[in-house]
């Protein structure tokens, strides 16, 4: 895949450039995703945020706690709703870009699965794909 990449919402009032090539997607189960998508979940792209550079629009910020149990923020467009990207509050170097908000997605392919104990019945997980019950680098439960 070529960079840069171009992206956007539906209406057209958030557009974005990568300056990185995406090479791999990794799609989320988590009950978050599900709700934030109204689907089985999100296929994303997991980007260093000094890679993303809005050029039109502000998208706007809802912030939850994840299922992993830390913040997550949300990034959406106000006026269509279309989700954009979000970042855990603890990983601002990194973006987690909604790969259908991408204009070409090419030859992109999910390789990994997360949160696949809250998958929904009708999801499809590639068995040859890398699967993780929950959230691969959360920190261990506290006792």
């Amino acid at each position: 895949m070529t960079t840069p990449l171009t992206g956007g919402c539906m209406c057209g009032a958030i557009r974005y450039t990568l300056s990185v090539p995406v090479t791999e997607l990794r799609a989320c189960h988590c009950t978050n995703c599900q709700k934030g998508s109204g689907t089985q979940g999100s296929v994303n792209a997991v980007i260093p945020a000094s890679a993303f550079k809005l050029t039109k629009g502000t998208p706007k910020r809802y912030e939850s706690l994840a299922d992993s149990g830390r913040t997550l923020y949300r990034d959406f467009c106000a006026d269509c709703g279309s989700p954009i990207y979000s970042q855990r509050a603890t990983a601002l170097d990194t973006l987690v870009v909604r790969a259908g908000s991408l204009d070409d997605a090419g030859a992109m392919k999910i390789t990994a699965n997360i949160w696949t104990r809250s998958a929904r019945p009708w999801a499809f997980i590639d068995p040859a794909s890398k699967q993780s019950p929950g959230q691969p680098d959360a920190p261990a439960a506290q006792k």
